[in-house]
C-alpha cells in the first residue's frame, strides 16, 4: 500500500464521511478537481497553507486507489 495514504481519513462525524486531508476538513476531491482545473501544486499549496506537497500527492493517490475499485462512466468519444 502507498504510504502517502496514511495521510488521509475518513471519519463519518467529519465532512459527512468524505475522504479528507487528516487533521483539516480539506476535502480529497476538492484537491482532485482544482488539479483537474489547471490549478497547480503551488497555487493549491498557497491557497491552503496548512497543506504539504505530499498531502496533494496522497490525495491523487487516493483518486488512483478508488479508479481501480470503483466503475466511472465515461462517454465515449467516434
Amino acid at each position: 500500500m502507498n504510504t502517502l495514504l496514511n495521510r488521509i481519513s475518513v471519519d463519518p462525524n467529519i465532512c459527512f464521511g468524505k475522504p479528507c486531508v487528516k487533521e483539516t476538513r480539506i476535502w480529497v476531491s476538492l484537491i482532485l478537481d482544482f488539479l483537474s482545473n489547471k490549478m497547480s501544486t503551488e497555487e493549491i499549496l498557497i491557497e491552503y497553507p496548512q497543506l504539504t506537497i505530499d498531502d496533494v500527492r496522497a490525495c491523487i493517490a487516493y483518486g488512483a486507489e478508488m479508479s481501480r475499485e470503483r466503475f466511472v462512466e465515461v462517454k465515449m468519444v467516434s
